[in-house]
């Protein structure tokens, strides 16, 4: 699948389209396919091995990529998190709306002005 996903995407330049030449993966893609399929494409994978102690940051917390970050305040909407909404648009408007508010939280907690 992850073959399929780097082909998938497109990359355009102005010179035409061209590929990344490194890859970050976390411990969930450490398999010898996967790896395979990046290296064929000529990538170079960043790959965190399954039973490495994971990486920790100047604060002393696990580092956290920033997708898994965002998908983790996604959850915290329990309307995106169980998707009660059947029309996609409907559910886009959600995700939007929970974007909205999470940037202005963030905006707000550092300037510390709260209303």
């Amino acid at each position: 699948m992850a073959g399929k996903t780097l082909d998938a995407v497109p990359i355009k330049t102005s010179r035409g389209p061209r590929r990344p030449k490194n890859l970050c993966l976390d411990k969930g893609y450490d398999y010898a396919d996967t790896e395979q399929e990046v290296r064929k494409r000529r990538i170079r994978p960043h790959l965190r091995r399954r039973g490495e102690k994971p990486r920790r940051c100047k604060r002393g917390r696990a580092r956290r990529w920033v997708v898994e970050r965002t998908n983790s305040w996604h959850n915290n909407f329990r309307a995106l998190r169980i998707r009660w909404e059947t029309i996609a648009e409907h559910h886009l408007a959600l995700v939007h709306f929970a974007c909205a508010l999470i940037a202005y939280r963030a905006g707000t907690r550092r300037c510390g002005n709260r209303f």
